[in-house]
């Protein structure tokens, strides 16, 4: 006899119903809780809300990533409904600490499912569009298009403003390639070569405009300095990383050879190289997509395979080949991606913060001011078209694809024109032109990827 629960209990204008009771009673709850407890609210609500919007997204055909955004969009504007308690998440640094952490996992699991030798293959391609990726955008932000709609203000801002257009944010690109199952193909290879190139570049650009605005000059050692120490980081770390990846885990595959080790050397490689990039001024993402690459799955065999399996793996050959081929199914069931799976129950609950946070961001009130919007349409315009052409250099591999991989500007065009906030040279209005491209440039971006995706 099966015990079942009544109908009513799954019918969904009753989860919906319970669902508006938690949002309206949250900040009265959070306000009268301490620090601790108002956010363990918070991120109950985030992460199970998260969930439940990222498959109505897929429903329509939009993917996960989008429904995560577009939540966040509704949180962080709740307040223009008289809702105000949601406003304090947006600023909390324990929330944003767990959206940071999000976005480093996330990379970190991209890495993880990336083959290096098929990541250098592309490499003149990603070369080649990671440069043009910086330089159209900057040049018609900074000298074009920046001096046309916004006329009258200082060349600093303009500068800045052709350098939040040159940056690329590649966790909302990336979790689209993996949600699709599209990683391994030749534009997402070119895409994360491309953001890393991206990222260094963009770098260089954010130093040289920021000593022209403080010392009015900058010298050519400053932009060595800079691009030295980022080839050195990246370089280094993954020749050094791989020379020691499999002595260390056949070591610690002798200690313990269970999930929990192989767990905790992933993770902890990947928190190391994030901090390691954020220690010397690159993005901690980059160190995290450094660290997933280290770990090819012949290094952690030790790990993956059962024990039984690893002590008579060196028999068969000589001993049955008839055997070892019989095995050979066993062998590659479990010799392969073990090390990339363990990490997704960690990212189902940290990735969804960066995407949700990163919503609540958008202000709608931004889109009132109608000066506002016309600048910040032909902005958002001009940094589409500069992708775009980058992507052109992708050739045959999917120059649409990679064009628009690269972009969204997310959270480093923030960063970028907060720089320029703090430095005096971005009033208001700009800054709030950016946050407009900013916010289009990532909302757009997720369903028209998907779209060319399918289509291929």
């Amino acid at each position: 006899m099966s015990l079942r629960l009544p109908q009513r209990y799954g019918r969904p204008p009753l989860v919906a119903g319970a669902f508006a009771f938690l949002f309206a009673a949250a900040p009265a709850w959070a306000a009268a809780s301490d620090v601790v407890g108002a956010n363990l609210l918070w991120l109950a609500l985030i992460l199970m809300s998260a969930r439940l919007f990222a498959p109505l997204a897929q429903k329509l055909g939009f993917p996960a990533v989008l429904g995560e955004l577009l939540l966040g969009v509704l949180l962080g504007n709740l307040a223009l409904a008289g809702i105000n308690g949601f406003d304090s998440i947006k600023h909390d640094p324990a929330v944003k600490f767990i959206a940071e952490l999000g976005v480093i996992v996330l990379l970190l699991q991209i890495g993880l499912e990336t083959r290096l030798a098929d990541l250098i293959k592309v490499g003149p391609r990603a070369l080649a569009v990671g440069s043009i990726g910086i330089v159209v955008p900057f040049v018609l932000g900074a000298f074009v298009m920046g001096p046309w709609l916004a006329p009258g203000l200082s060349a600093n801002t303009y500068l800045f403003l052709g350098a939040t257009l040159a940056a690329t944010s590649v966790g909302i690109t990336g979790r689209v390639f993996r949600d699709l199952g599209k990683l391994d193909t030749p534009a997402a290879r070119i895409v994360l070569g491309a953001a890393v190139i991206d990222d260094v570049l963009g770098l260089v650009i954010l130093a040289v405009v920021t000593s022209l605005v403080q010392a009015g000059s900058v010298s050519v050692g400053q932009v060595g300095g800079i691009i030295a120490e980022a080839v050195i980081f990246l370089a280094g770390s993954i020749w050094i990383g791989r020379l020691i990846a499999p002595h260390s885990s056949r070591w610690l595959a002798q200690l313990d050879a269970g999930p929990s080790m192989l767990f905790a050397q992933v993770l902890a490689t990947g928190l190391f190289l994030a901090w390691l990039a954020h220690a010397i001024g690159l993005a901690p993402i980059i160190g995290a997509f450094a660290a997933g690459l280290l770990f090819e799955p012949i290094f952690l065999r030790d790990f993956d395979r059962p024990a039984i399996v690893r002590d008579i793996e060196p028999l068969l050959p000589a001993s049955d080949p008839g055997l070892a081929e019989r095995l050979r199914p066993i062998l590659k069931k479990h010799g392969g991606h073990q090390h990339e799976h363990m990490i997704e129950p960690i990212g189902y609950f940290f990735v969804p913060v960066f995407f949700v946070l990163t919503g609540m961001q958008v202000d709608l009130q931004t889109f009132a001011d109608p000066k506002i919007l016309v600048i910040g349409l032909g902005v958002t315009a001009v940094a589409i078209a500069g992708k775009l052409v980058a992507g052109l250099a992708a050739g045959s591999s999917g120059k649409w694809v990679v064009g628009w991989g690269m972009v969204p500007r997310g959270e480093v065009g923030l960063i970028f024109a907060m720089v320029g906030k703090n430095l005096g040279v971005m009033n208001e209005a700009m800054f709030s032109v950016i946050v407009l491209m900013v916010i289009l440039t990532t909302l757009i971006t997720p369903p028209v990827l998907t779209w060319l995706l399918k289509r291929q």
